[in-house]
C-alpha cells in the first residue's frame, strides 16, 4: 500500500562535509531501513576541521518544506538538530504543532565539534521554553544539559539530577550523554517517562572520529520510533548503533572525523 513504508523527517542544518547535521541524519535512517526525509533550517560550509559560514534559510522556504511534505508523505517519527537562532527555532515550533509527524526526539544542537557556535545565545531560551515541551525524547550532551537546566553537572549524581530538571521542563523521555566526561568508560543517563531511569555504557575510544555523534543518536532513535519501537528498544539500540560506529573508524579529513555509519554491518550493534 502507498506510504506504509516507515518515513522519518530531520529538521536541522546541512553539514557540507557531510559527518554531521542532515548528512549524517540521512545516512542513519538509510541505515536503519526507514525513508529519511528533511526540512533544511540552515546551509553550513564545514568539513572536520570547522565550520568556516553558515546561513539560514529564509521562514518562508522552510514553512514550505514543512507543508509539502505532510501534503504528501506519512512521517512516522521526526527528529530537530541545527535550528540557528531563536526566531528559526520558534518557526519550527509552529510548523511542529500544525503537523503531526509522529514522536519527536530533540537533539538541542549549541557547538560543533570544531568549537564553533550553531546556536545564536537568545535561541536556548526559546529552545528550553517552547521546543522541549514538544519532545517525546530529549538527547543533551553534558555542556548542553549545563546550558539548559542552569546548573553545573560534576558527576552522575549531577547527570540524574539535570534529567529530572530537564523532564520538568516538559520533555518525556531524556537521554543525557556522557561522552564530555573524562572517565574510562563512556555513560549516559536515560530517564523514561514513566519513572524508570538506567544507565548505557561503552568502552571510552581514544579518537578524533566523533564528528556526527549526537546527530546520529538522535536519527538513529527517530527510525526506531518510525518501525514501532518503543522508547527503551529504541535508545538501547541507537547506543549500541552508535558505539559500534566509533569502534570501527573510517579515515576521513584532518580533524575531528566522521563516524562509520555502517560500521553495524561488521557485528556491534543489532
Amino acid at each position: 500500500m502507498a506510504n506504509e513504508f516507515p518515513q522519518t523527517l530531520t529538521i536541522a542544518g546541512t553539514d557540507s562535509g557531510g559527518g554531521a547535521g542532515v548528512m549524517a541524519d540521512l545516512k542513519t535512517m538509510q541505515e536503519r531501513n526507514v525513508f529519511g526525509t528533511a526540512v533544511i533550517v540552515a546551509v553550513t560550509a564545514q568539513n572536520t576541521l570547522g565550520v568556516q559560514d553558515f546561513m539560514a534559510l529564509p521562514q518562508k522556504l522552510i514553512d514550505e518544506q514543512f507543508a509539502s511534505l505532510a501534503a504528501d508523505l506519512k512521517i512516522r517519527a521526526c527528529k530537530t538538530g541545527m535550528l540557528a537562532d531563536a526566531s528559526h527555532v520558534h518557526g519550527v515550533v509552529e510548523n511542529l504543532k500544525k503537523f503531526d509527524f509522529g514522536p519527536l526526539t530533540v537533539d538541542p544542537v549549541m557547538i560543533a565539534k570544531g568549537g564553533a557556535a550553531l546556536l545564536a545565545d537568545d535561541a536556548v531560551e526559546t529552545v528550553r521554553d517552547e521546543l522541549i515541551p514538544l519532545a517525546d525524547v530529549l538527547t543533551p550532551n553534558l555542556p548542553e544539559a549545563e546550558r539548559l537546566t542552569g546548573m553545573t553537572i560534576a558527576d552522575e549524581t549531577d547527570m540524574e539530577a539535570a534529567a529530572v530538571a530537564l523532564q520538568d521542563l516538559g520533555a518525556k523521555n531524556i537521554v543525557i550523554k556522557g561522552g564530555h566526561g573524562d572517565a574510562k568508560v563512556a555513560r549516559d543517563f536515560v530517564l523514561l517517562m514513566d519513572g524508570r531511569s538506567f544507565w548505557l555504557e561503552a568502552p571510552r575510544v581514544e579518537t578524533v572520529r566523533t564528528h556526527g555523534t549526537g546527530d546520529t543518536l538522535s536519527s538513529c532513535i527517530t527510525a526506531e520510533l518510525a518501525k514501532g519501537q518503543d522508547f527503551e528498544t529504541a535508545i538501547r539500540i541507537a547506543k549500541k548503533f552508535v558505539t559500534a560506529a566509533i569502534v570501527h573508524p573510517i579515515a576521513v579529513g584532518n580533524g575531528h572525523g566522521p563516524l562509520n555509519h555502517w560500521a553495524y554491518r561488521q557485528g556491534g550493534a543489532e
